[in-house]
């Protein structure tokens, strides 16, 4: 009989205000010791082949949808536009969503806009490259996915000064500082809402090469998406592809500044893309750990978890988990792929849509930085996020480089 979780003997975790490279450092060495371990919150999943099975496991729903409450946020006029979302979704309305979107966000409509990434990551380096000295954050990262998401949305170059901001005001709720910021994201959801209902009315009577044309001709046995569930996509689509690649960008250059000669390899040779974006998001993910909640009880190797029991999949700690990485705690971007994926971009039906669209980014962003910021080196202290914000990543990333020209 399945012993329930409350009532076993685990090790206790609680890293608040832990600093991020201790944390990971408790996190593996109690992976040593057990599977599972108590938090704060709940419990923690530390090793991949567990961390795989909740995420692959229907009934562990993602806790998204209850985070504003899990974070003791009561405002009501917030909690009442809390819709149904992709990224939040269960059962029959998540696999209907996943069925009707999923061609538009698949590995060709990705590689379209790969030309169009390269002129932008060229455009950026543009401003510092002849001074051999940048903030890759301010200067690279935070302004290059933008103009690419507004390229996918169909969104005229006039709008991205007004969608960067929109956008910003949006993922303040990742920020940890969500009660003070309500008033600033529900009016640039508002404001994001209003702006997106009309670029869809246009394309509706204007067709174009865009991923809003692509989302209003989705269609299956006569199923489309509301117009309702459209807004609900662009938004989806913001918050899954803005944050997310900015923070993965800055932390792979970050971690190529340690290693200079896997970022000279890089330069050289471009073929290594691929393999260096998935080394990087292993080795150093920027999306370290997911929540999921029990819908049902739940009876897992032998313990009990009743309904409503939180977990907390450590993804960072199941990427260097050592029996499916040979050496896992080197970086080495000419790793021969494993026989199972980086668990950053998640698993399961929660799987990272836009998967496809950050890889592609990465891949044409990190090759251009390594030729044109050759011999980089961190200059100065790195400004880490709160190390228990969602999405991890530098606040600032002072490099000096061998300058070079246009």
């Amino acid at each position: 009989m399945a012993t329930s979780v409350f009532e076993t003997d685990l090790p206790t975790l609680d890293l608040m205000d832990v600093p991020f490279d201790e944390a990971q450092r408790v996190m593996h060495d109690l992976a040593g010791q057990h599977w599972l371990v108590r938090n704060p919150f709940g419990f923690t999943v530390l090793r991949y082949d567990d961390v795989a099975a909740v995420l692959r496991d229907k009934r562990w729903h993602n806790a998204a949808a209850i985070l504003p409450r899990m974070m003791g946020i009561t405002n009501p006029d917030f909690l009442e536009r809390d819709r149904v979302s992709i990224l939040s979704a269960e059962g029959d309305v998540h696999t209907r969503l996943r069925r009707l979107v999923a061609p538009a966000f698949s590995p060709r409509a990705a590689d379209r806009l790969r030309p169009f990434m390269r002129e932008v990551v060229n455009g950026l380096v543009d401003g510092v490259a002849s001074t051999g000295r940048a903030d890759i954050v301010a200067d690279i990262c935070e302004p290059y996915p933008i103009p690419i998401i507004c390229e996918l949305l169909g969104a005229p170059k006039s709008d991205w000064q007004l969608f960067s901001r929109l956008a910003a005001d949006v993922l303040r709720i990742f920020d940890g500082t969500l009660e003070q910021d309500l008033p600033i994201i529900m009016a640039a959801q508002d404001e994001l809402d209003a702006y997106t209902r009309e670029l869809i009315a246009e394309r509706r009577s204007r067709p174009a090469d865009d991923l809003i044309t692509a989302l209003i001709a989705a269609e299956e046995a006569g199923d489309k998406l509301s117009n309702d569930e459209l807004v609900m996509m662009v938004g989806a689509v913001i918050v899954g592809g803005t944050d997310t690649t900015r923070n993965q960008l800055g932390c792979s250059v970050a971690l190529f500044a340690q290693y200079p000669d896997q970022w000279k390899l890089l330069a050289e040779r471009g073929d290594l893309a691929a393999r260096a974006v998935d080394e990087s998001m292993r080795y150093f993910g920027a999306v370290r750990g997911t929540g999921r909640f029990a819908s049902e009880d739940i009876e897992y190797r032998d313990i009990l978890f009743p309904a409503g029991t939180m977990l907390m999949p450590s993804l960072s700690v199941a990427n260097r988990d050592g029996s499916v990485w040979a050496e896992a705690g080197r970086f080495d971007i000419l790793r021969e792929p494993a026989g199972q994926p980086h668990m950053t971009l998640g698993s399961g039906i929660h799987y990272c849509l836009g998967a496809s669209l950050a890889k592609a980014e990465l891949q044409e962003a990190l090759p251009i930085l390594a030729r044109r910021m050759p011999d980089l080196h961190i200059d100065g202290n790195i400004t880490w996020k709160p190390s228990q914000v969602g999405i991890f990543g530098p606040e600032h990333l002072p490099v000096t480089f061998t300058p070079t020209h246009i």
